[in-house]
């Protein structure tokens, strides 16, 4: 009988332990997913790191920005203008040539023979028309065998300028200063009537023709200043003026084509270069403009964020009203303590050392209210997306029409990470707008 109580004693007692341990573990669980859910529904997100600028008014200067195509002022493709053999090549590719400079020689033994012929013909006939003369004036000659005499030099003289042309197109010479291009002949080859040896170009002052919108055409005139830039980069280190504009539309695309030149003293530019054009207006004043990085595009529109400072409500504030109280209580502590020490009869030098350790616990107290008050001094950022109307773009900048205000802080990059109503903290160490070479020569 005692063997089946104790038996079932220790069952119950296992089974309480049993119970205590899973309800111990169930509510471990249930307190700690209780606890990881409100720490992050009280959590708040850090603040992001982001750049910013100060929107003010500045001056702007608006332009007409196009694509065009590059073409030297002077510029052709040498042909022969008779058929013959290679006999010299007299210049090698990118060199610099006078005016009136050979280029290429053709074999003209045959037309100098044929000139040497005539011009000896040339000289007897010129001899039998001066004696054909005299015999006239002593009246022993016919008229007849004047002007027969006559007729023969000059057809003579004739046939001498037209061999000396013949022998002249053997040569192929520069029709003005330039560069020459590669050769497209060699020696010994025979060249027909149009071949094309070389291309001439004169760099030194280059054309740019370029088309724009009929609506921009009132805004352009001749002798407007004109920038060019290469690639990518937003930089246009090269400047000229246009020199004509079209009168006549092109009805099929409605565009109107300018035409401007640009100094090229350092042979930056090539003939046939793909530049990026703008014709530059009138400089207009007090204009709000933004970096290009600091304007969004979506769906919904065009946006930017607005550094302002948190509201009050926002602020954290409040829980160092809670820290202290207990300060206050922990000053109120010793001071309690204190009241039974003032009341016993103890030497003096006893109670200094109690006096020494509350003042020592009131510096604290005094100190810790102090940090909230000197953090409070900087208040806590937030953004805020505003939507704005964008209008024109210049230099890596764009005007803002509406939705911006003169003073306001913009954020400059970050924004894929960035929400309304996120708290920021602003850091203009390193301007993104500029390059890191710019940015690292300024330091």
């Amino acid at each position: 009988m005692f063997k089946r109580i104790l038996r079932v004693f220790i069952i119950i007692v296992v089974l309480a332990v049993l119970v205590v341990v899973v309800g111990g573990i169930v509510g471990f669980n249930f307190l700690r997913d209780n606890g990881i859910k409100q720490y992050f529904a009280t959590m708040k997100p850090p603040a992001a790191t982001v750049s910013t600028t100060i929107a003010k008014p500045s001056n702007w200067t608006p332009g007409v920005e196009a694509i065009g195509t590059v073409r030297a002022v002077r510029g052709v493709d040498l042909t022969v203008e008779t058929a013959g053999i290679v006999k010299e090549i007299p210049f090698h590719a990118n060199q610099k040539v006078a005016a009136n400079a050979v280029l290429l020689q053709l074999d003209d033994a045959v037309e100098r023979a044929d000139l040497d012929a005539q011009k000896a013909q040339a000289a007897l006939d010129q001899t039998t028309l001066t004696r054909a003369i005299e015999l006239t004036k002593r009246g022993v000659g016919s008229d007849s065998t004047l002007d027969t005499a006559r007729a023969a030099a000059s057809a003579s003289a004739s046939q001498v300028t037209r061999l000396q042309a013949v022998l002249d197109q053997k040569q192929l010479t520069a029709p003005f200063a330039g560069t020459v291009g590669i050769p497209k002949i060699d020696l010994g080859q025979y060249l027909a009537p149009g071949t094309a040896v070389v291309t001439l170009q004169d760099l030194d002052t280059m054309r740019v023709d370029f088309s724009v919108p009929e609506q921009q055409l009132p805004l352009l005139k001749i002798g407007q200043t004109v920038r060019l830039g290469l690639g990518g980069s937003d930089d246009m280190p090269f400047a000229g003026a246009i020199r004509g504009i079209d009168p006549k539309i092109d009805p099929s695309s409605r565009l109107v084509n300018i035409r401007a030149e640009v100094a090229n003293p350092e042979g930056k530019l090539t003939p046939g270069q793909f530049v990026r054009v703008r014709v530059e207006l009138p400089e207009e004043q007090n204009v709000l403009s933004l970096p290009q990085t600091a304007l969004t595009t979506s769906l919904y529109g065009d946006y930017i964020f607005v550094v302002q400072p948190a509201k009050p409500a926002e602020a954290p504030a409040q829980p160092a009203k809670a820290e202290e109280k207990p300060v206050a209580a922990a000053t109120n502590k010793p001071a309690d303590a204190m009241k039974p020490a003032a009341d016993a009869t103890k030497p003096a030098d006893a109670a200094k050392p109690a006096d020494k350790a509350a003042a020592d616990t009131a510096k604290p107290a005094a100190a810790d209210p102090a940090k909230p008050t000197a953090e409070g001094d900087k208040p806590a950022l937030v953004l805020s997306q505003v939507f704005v109307k964008p209008g024109r773009r210049n230099q890596g900048m764009v005007e803002i029409v509406e939705g911006l205000k003169a003073g306001d802080e913009v954020v400059t990059a970050g924004q894929n990470r960035l929400f309304n109503g996120m708290s920021v903290a602003v850091d203009n160490t390193i301007d993104p707008t500029k390059s890191a070479n710019k940015q690292a020569d300024q330091q």
